[in-house]
């Protein structure tokens, strides 16, 4: 099978879906993997590195993906790549088609099968593609909130772990998830005061028990949140609900009672955001203000650590790649359910029943497409 990678050209996306170690599996195992020329520079990795590992190096994204049986990115398709879809085309990615209408309707219109890194779960119900994403863009989070809070970024001027004699930043993560958690973790070694909110009162259980008390742990509600963002300096929004678009729980009238310079950071803002002013931001112009808060909600976080993201994203990934090119993707799909649900689209139809709720498109089961 030939399977190619594009480079990325996101806003300030760097990196890249494979690295060298990964080519190297790949072409072990009798593939042919294709790279388009200077795809892995935004993660430093050369064209040289990737023709020694067994990558056949083209020139553009035009070759690149119109030689491909299976196409790896590692962010959705802009609007300039819909003209590269075709029907026999695999597409293997981080989607999040709940927020991305036209995105969904380019895929069905031109029969793409498109299998979504980031709906990909296991019977545990995790998810095995987003989790090294998510990680990343959790500890990140606390560390774009707290440069944002500087004075001349147009936060408060609060430095978050103070200094003696001063009170430290609060900081309120929303969701104890995988990102919430590495919010979390990253909040507590910034200094901060942490609180954390979750539906789950099992996982605030174990939450308080790791942190042994000094994370606050509160059961989620609107009250809830009303109270914790009134008083909080910073919020991370980390909700998902897997395939679907993120709820809404800070409002904009909530925003507007908050502390003047309260930052807030939306990690969900791919899937729609869990804040009712958040929009997607980039690197280049990662904040806007809401009344008199900032709002950080920048879509591709993990693509401003591209070295860290695309090994960890590539340590993740590869095994279902390796299933897709050797038995094809109804077959590996067949084998593994956890891939399975991976499926989006595929010959016009779409498979993914949150998707279908936010489009308002009908839809097909996963199982009836893998008849």
């Amino acid at each position: 099978m030939r399977i190619a990678i594009p480079t990325e050209i996101k806003n300030n996306e760097f990196r890249v879906a494979i690295t060298p170690a990964g080519v190297h599996d790949l072409v072990l195992h009798g593939q042919d993997v294709l790279v388009q020329a200077g795809a892995g520079i935004g993660s430093s990795i050369s064209d040289e590195q990737y023709a020694a590992a067994g990558a056949t190096i083209l020139p553009d994204a035009a070759s690149i993906w119109a030689a491909a049986d299976l196409l790896l990115k590692v962010k959705e398709p802009v609007a300039s790549e819909y003209g590269y879809f075709r029907a026999d085309l695999v597409l293997f990615t981080y989607l999040h088609l709940a927020a991305e209408p036209d995105l969904t309707r380019a895929l069905l219109a031109s029969g793409v099968t498109a299998i979504a890194y980031e709906t990909v779960q296991l019977p545990s119900q995790a998810l095995p593609l987003l989790a090294p994403m998510s990680e990343v863009a959790g500890r990140l989070a606390p560390i774009v909130g707290a440069n944002a809070m500087l004075k001349p970024n147009g936060g408060p001027g609060l430095l978050v772990p103070g200094v003696p004699g001063t009170h430290p930043a609060k900081i309120v993560v929303l969701g104890g998830g995988v990102a919430g958690t590495a919010a979390m973790q990253m909040s507590l070694g910034l200094g901060a005061e942490v609180s954390v909110l979750d539906t789950n009162l099992f996982r605030l259980r174990e939450i308080d028990a790791l942190h042994f008390g000094r994370v606050k742990t509160i059961a989620s509600n609107s009250f809830e949140i009303d109270r914790a963002a009134s008083e909080a300096d910073m919020v991370i929004g980390s909700v998902l609900i897997p395939g679907a678009k993120a709820p809404k729980l800070i409002s904009n009238e909530l925003v507007a009672r908050m502390k003047p310079g309260s930052v807030l950071v939306d990690i969900a803002v791919d899937q729609g955001g869990c804040f009712a002013d958040s929009h997607p931001t980039t690197h280049a112009d990662p904040t806007f203000t809401v009344h008199r808060s900032l709002f950080y909600c920048v879509a591709n976080m993990p693509g401003a650590v591209p070295h860290t993201s695309t090994y960890a994203l590539t340590n993740a990934t590869l095994p279902y790649v390796r299933a897709l090119a050797t038995l094809g993707w109804v077959n590996a799909l067949r084998a593994d359910s956890a891939l399975a649900r991976g499926l989006n689209t595929f010959d016009g139809r779409l498979t993914s029943a949150p998707v279908a709720l936010a489009h308002g498109l009908p839809h097909q089961a996963v199982a009836e497409a893998l008849r």
